[in-house]
């Protein structure tokens, strides 16, 4: 069955709406709702829209929205709607494949690098980074700077040195504590039964509990740019809120802290 010329004109409608809604922020969509229900003519909502491309949406709103039995409180709800609507997409998970190695033609996916830069840039508060070992990093070392310069709180956790009592033949710590001095460079503290002779093995990263990297990849160049390694970049959900608390939980119960 063909739908109806109205069904067609009200699917116009809804497509407005839905374009305007997601490409205006919420303040603006609740400020022309503000117009609408107030019963301001057309011609004084016009100065709403301050870009061609905003008046374009709202000339396309206002073409289909006569031709509709919708009124100005309605067209408001509508307009709402699609805003809510359109911003809990926006917190929805999104999980994306990272890789680093040979490529396929069949699948395209994030380097390693590119997804930990990608949480690192993205940290505007809080940030935790987790590896086995770290070394001959530049261009992290350099984001993980700048995300001092601008007032994240940085922690890192490492594996220890065989000479403080860890496992590596190098000491990564002590050299990201010389390349990171406003950082927290934090290592696995007590060990509780079952746990004796455990290492440091988690290799991830979390900004803000929004977006977080789990990788197999250490802070090294090797695996930032030559070894087959996998991960996941998961941003909005409950995973990147989940791993930093606990990764923060961690610390405030001692469990984790600078040695």
């Amino acid at each position: 069955m063909r739908p109806s010329s109205s069904e067609t004109l009200m699917d116009e409608l809804l497509r407005a709406v839905v374009d305007l809604a997601a490409n205006t922020t919420p303040d603006s969509v609740r400020q022309l709702c503000a117009l609408l229900k107030a019963k301001t003519s057309m011609a004084d909502i016009r100065p709403w829209a301050l870009t061609p491309a905003s008046r374009t949406r709202l000339d396309r709103l206002f073409a289909a929205w006569p031709s509709q039995d919708v009124t100005a409180d309605e067209l408001a709800g509508l307009l709402m709607g699609a805003c809510i609507a359109h911003g809990a997409a926006a917190d929805a998970e999104r999980v994306e494949l990272v890789w680093t190695g040979p490529g396929s033609v069949l699948v395209s996916t994030r380097k390693t690098a590119q997804a930990l830069l990608h949480v690192i840039d993205a940290a505007r508060a809080r940030l935790f980074i987790t590896s086995f070992v770290a070394y001959e990093v530049p261009p992290i070392l350099i984001a993980l700077r700048a995300a001092i310069t601008r007032g994240v709180k940085v922690a890192v956790l490492l594996e220890p040195s065989e000479d403080h009592g860890g496992t590596l033949n190098v000491d990564s710590m002590g050299k990201m504590k010389s390349a990171l001095p406003g950082a927290r460079i934090l290592t696995w503290l007590q060990k509780p039964d079952g746990f004796a002779g455990g290492r440091v093995h988690a290799k991830c990263a979390v900004a803000d509990e929004k977006v977080c990297f789990v990788s197999s990849a250490n802070l090294t160049s090797y695996a930032m740019e030559r070894n087959m390694e996998a991960g996941v970049l998961v941003t909005g959900g409950d995973v990147p809120r989940d791993l930093q608390r606990h990764l923060e939980a961690l610390e405030t119960t001692c469990i984790i802290g600078v040695s």
